[in-house]
C-alpha cells in the first residue's frame, strides 16, 4: 500500500467503503462504471493499492476509502511480457498450478492467488504447457480459489 494511502487510512479510519464502481475485466483492464480507465497514473495507483480482505473481496485502497472491485472472472489476469508472465498490476506471476475451465479458459494459481490467462495468450501458453490440464467448472472457481466476484456490503 502506498504510504499516502496508509497515512490517510490512519487519519480517517471510518470512511465508508464503495461498491459497484470499480471493475476488473477479463483482459486485466480497470473500469469505472463500465468505462476503461485510460489514465496511466491512475491505473498504476490502483495496481499498487490492490489487495484482498479476509473474506476474499478484492479492493483498491483509495486513501482512507476501500473501493471494492467487481470481477469479470478472477482477481488477477495474467499476460506475457517477453518470456515472463505478469499480472495486471505489473508484478511477475509464477504459476504453481494450471487449470482449464469448462469454457476453455485457463486459470493459473500463483502466490498471490488465481489469475485468468488473458485470452490473447492462450496459443502461446498451450505451446509451453502440458495440454492435459485438470478441468474445473467456471461456476466453482470463486469458491475453490477463495475470492468474491461481486463484493457487497456487510449485511
Amino acid at each position: 500500500m502506498d504510504e499516502i494511502a496508509a497515512r490517510s487510512l490512519a487519519k480517517w479510519p471510518n470512511v465508508p467503503a464503495v461498491f459497484g464502481w470499480l471493475a476488473l475485466d477479463r483482459r486485466g483492464n480497470w473500469r469505472i462504471k463500465g468505462e476503461r480507465i485510460g489514465n496511466r497514473a491512475l491505473r498504476d495507483y490502483i495496481a499498487r493499492n490492490y489487495e484482498a480482505d479476509a473474506r476474499g473481496r478484492w479492493f483498491f485502497q483509495n486513501g482512507p476509502q476501500r473501493v471494492y472491485v467487481s470481477l469479470a472472472y478472477t482477481p488477477l489476469v495474467a499476460h506475457y511480457a517477453g518470456e515472463t508472465l505478469f499480472d495486471q498490476c505489473g508484478r511477475p506471476f509464477t504459476t504453481r498450478e494450471a487449470f482449464q475451465d469448462d469454457e476453455g479458459s485457463v486459470l493459473l494459481l500463483g502466490e498471490r492467488g488465481v489469475a485468468l490467462l488473458d485470452d490473447r495468450e492462450l496459443a502461446r501458453f498451450s505451446e509451453q504447457m502440458h495440454p492435459d490440464l485438470p478441468v474445473i467448472r467456471r461456476a466453482d472457481a470463486a469458491m475453490r480459489f477463495g475470492f468474491v466476484a461481486e463484493p457487497a456490503p456487510d449485511a
